[in-house]
């Protein structure tokens, strides 16, 4: 029996001894785990074409960072840099390519440039809503051409947000027919400037920081940016009282995130997964954000500052959808890559546009009635 109580007391000890050991393993385990974590954080630049904080677009890209930091869980800093602080507003594109970023933020019309295609990545004149836009990237091939067009610049591209349907834009004068843009300078970028030049007037292509003084100074004597939530941020209304509609130049522009091939490729596939899962969390935050906005900020603009709310007339809109036809397939043509993509862009728009019409714009219309 005594032999048995020891054996008991030995067999107990060793047990603790067990415990403590194992205990002790646990916490250097820990430990350990902690230095490795600490030593994993991946810390990243993205550098932006919009002013710091600017509502939904500054603040879009912010968000964004945000959401690859937390799901990450830390793994993946993200720091944010606004037009100017790190490189110039329209340096984005080089400066992720080359590797001074790992990410940007931006709009790929900015870069037609360089590289034709890119434009039709952000918005097409009368072509795709942003929802319309959106199923064409992911289900109808889109994507797969941005990133065909990229490929070379070594850069990953995604659709990371859209503002919805734009404002016609602001006028010192009142636009009532073509006549009315004949020697007019006017801030639009994009394949919307290209049928501006069309019709005889001059686009100029500024980022957004710099519209207002230029507005002011008369450097344009007209300028879109994008719609009341944005346009009331700036204060646009300040040097322009007429403000058309409807954005006939960027029915959805597509605000894209843009990767350099060789730092996203070096990150785990779950990191992958988390930053392509966060674009597209901010790509859907975005329109629901302006759509929720806009109304606000228009409703300010005409009663508290007295902005003249003004429709494109009919026939201008006509004359203007004309050009815009003549004006794409003049790039495409110049352009094996856009004559690509504008096959793709033009394919699905034909085709969506029958669902659309017994859809959306059948309940928008029957919603309308008395």
């Amino acid at each position: 029996m005594r032999k048995l109580v020891v054996l008991g007391k030995l067999a107990l000890a060793g047990l603790l001894a067990s415990v403590l050991v194992a205990c002790g393993g646990s916490e250097e385990t820990e430990q350990k785990a902690q230095v490795v974590e600490k030593a994993e954080t991946i810390k990243w630049k993205m550098i932006t074409t919009w002013p710091k904080n600017f509502p939904g677009l500054g603040t879009g890209a912010e968000s964004l960072a945000k959401h690859i930091n937390e799901m990450s869980g830390g793994r993946l800093e993200v720091k944010v840099y606004a037009a100017g602080e790190l490189v110039p507003a329209l340096e984005v594109f080089d400066a992720v390519s080359r590797g001074t970023a790992e990410m940007g933020h931006s709009a790929s019309y900015y870069w037609k440039g360089k590289v034709p295609a890119a434009q039709f990545f952000t918005t097409v004149p009368f072509g795709l809503t942003s929802q319309e836009f959106n199923s064409w990237v992911y289900y109808g091939g889109g994507l797969e051409l941005w990133e065909e067009i990229y490929e070379p610049f070594n850069l990953i591209p995604m659709p990371a947000g859209n503002p919805g349907v734009q404002m016609g834009g602001w006028f010192n004068k009142e636009i009532n027919s073509l006549a009315d843009f004949q020697g007019l300078k006017m801030r639009m970028p994009g394949l919307g400037g290209e049928v501006l030049k069309k019709l005889g007037a001059s686009p100029i292509n500024i980022p957004g920081g710099e519209i207002f003084t230029a507005l002011q100074s008369g450097t344009i004597d007209a300028t879109e940016w994008v719609g009341p939530y944005n346009d009331l941020a700036f204060g646009l209304y300040k040097s322009a009282k007429y403000y058309y509609y409807p954005g006939w130049h960027e029915p959805g522009s597509a605000v894209e995130a843009i990767f350099n091939k060789d730092a996203f490729n070096a990150l785990p596939n779950d990191l992958q997964a988390i930053v392509r899962a966060a674009v597209q969390q901010a790509n859907l935050e975005m329109i629901n954000e302006y759509t929720a906005r806009n109304n606000a900020a228009l409703q300010t603009l005409l009663n508290e500052h007295n902005v003249q709310l003004k429709p494109y007339p009919e026939d201008l809109l006509i004359a203007l959808k004309k050009a815009s036809a003549e004006t794409l397939a003049e790039v495409a043509a110049n352009d094996p890559d856009s004559q690509r993509v504008y096959d793709s862009f033009k394919a699905f728009l034909d085709s969506v546009t029958t669902w659309q019409d017994v859809s959306d714009r059948a309940f928008v219309n029957a919603r309308s009635l008395p």
